[in-house]
């Protein structure tokens, strides 16, 4: 018995290191490394930042790839282990699955434990530090943090468009300035260039050939068009720069800080902490899913001749879609307090991890 649990445990982890592997590898080629080399050769920064970038960005992708690696490890696994015939002589030999699967079974409810530990401490520090980087890029190179063609709202008071990005030059620059029951206030210039202040948490766009919006001296409330060759417009990044000052969004926190933060909150008197709540939910709805996709694969795995291989994959495929949607639809509802955070986002591994059992309650009595 402890030679076939083994058998099976050894075969479910080799593969699912591989996919694994493969899946990460496929999320940073695809997402990754295109961004990090553009960020490199295109816009100046610093090769070890972004090297930083994507090492905090590993412990998040692990949080989502965990559970897909686990689903695909074991509709492969227990596939070939059932073309081979392997399951057949199993029953043949009296010997109950269960029994044989049972470390295994245990083993993914260790893995969920850790998944946990990852998706609690590891990727909640990391995405913080991801986002420190990201501001201490924006500091020293605001241009690389910048996309042509969108309305960019990173600076305050201020809206800004800009036809052109090649490096920290810029091409058609469009700033809109709303103000409260006066006119909103535009500069449009041809051309211009970030100047970064970073002792002060100050950017400065220096204009080139433009025309810029200026208060009527006789009269405040309206603005009067100024032609100027140059133009330097200051541009707040105040709370960037800082660590100190770089506030903790609920991705940032562990579920400790998270059910400190609900404490404060309500110390205050507010209780409009279901986003809070919906984070620490979600931490441990992602942490089970793992078993929930196990309990799914081995039964389809084992159910699914090799000529169905590729339906049985294919069902796998919307089984995880459906997890997801139904993951991402819970939060939505509990960060909005229109449900339960518990109820709704643990809905998800409730309906696939049930389906999952009922598989495998019908192929036990089947053996």
């Amino acid at each position: 018995m402890k030679i076939l649990s083994a058998h099976f445990f050894k075969e479910f982890y080799s593969t699912f290191f591989f996919c694994l592997l493969s899946l990460l590898f496929v999320f940073l080629i695809s997402q990754g490394f295109i961004q990090m080399a553009d960020l490199v050769f295109n816009k100046d920064i610093d090769l070890f930042l972004i090297l930083q970038l994507l090492v905090l960005t590993l412990p998040f992708l692990l949080t989502f790839i965990i559970p897909m690696s686990v689903l695909v490890a074991s509709l492969l696994t227990f596939g070939r282990l059932s073309h081979d015939n392997e399951i057949v002589a199993l029953r043949a030999g009296g010997i109950s699955l269960l029994s044989v699967l049972g470390p295994l079974l245990m083993s993914v409810v260790v893995l969920c434990l850790l998944s946990f530990i990852l998706s609690d401490r590891v990727a909640s520090f990391g995405h913080y530090a991801h986002r420190k980087v990201l501001a201490r890029i924006g500091v020293e190179n605001p241009a690389a943090i910048l996309e042509e063609g969108t309305f960019i709202k990173k600076f305050k008071n201020f809206v800004i468009f800009i036809y052109e990005i090649d490096r920290n030059k810029l091409k058609g620059i469009r700033i809109y300035q709303p103000q409260e029951g006066k006119p909103t206030r535009t500069i449009v210039a041809h051309k211009g260039e970030f100047v970064s202040i970073p002792e002060k948490n100050v950017v400065k766009l220096k204009l080139i050939e433009g025309t810029s919006d200026e208060p009527d001296p006789n009269d405040p409330s309206k603005l009067y068009k100024l032609h100027f060759k140059t133009y330097d417009l200051p541009l707040n990044i105040s709370g960037l720069h800082s660590d100190d000052e770089l506030g903790k969004k609920p991705k940032d926190m562990s579920v400790k800080e998270l059910k400190n933060e609900i404490d404060r909150l309500g110390e205050d008197g507010i209780k409009a902490t279901y986003p809070l709540a919906a984070e620490i939910h979600n931490k441990i709805a992602l942490s089970l899913s793992a078993l929930s996709f196990l309990l799914v694969g081995i039964p389809l795995g084992i159910t699914t001749r090799r000529s169905e291989k590729t339906i049985g994959l294919g069902f796998s495929l919307i089984l995880a879609t459906v997890y997801w949607v139904l993951i991402l639809g819970g939060k939505a509802l509990a960060q909005k307090g229109l449900a339960d955070p518990f109820c709704s986002l643990q809905f998800s591994n409730a309906v696939i991890g049930g389906f999952g059992v009922t598989l495998f309650v019908r192929l036990l009595k089947g053996s």
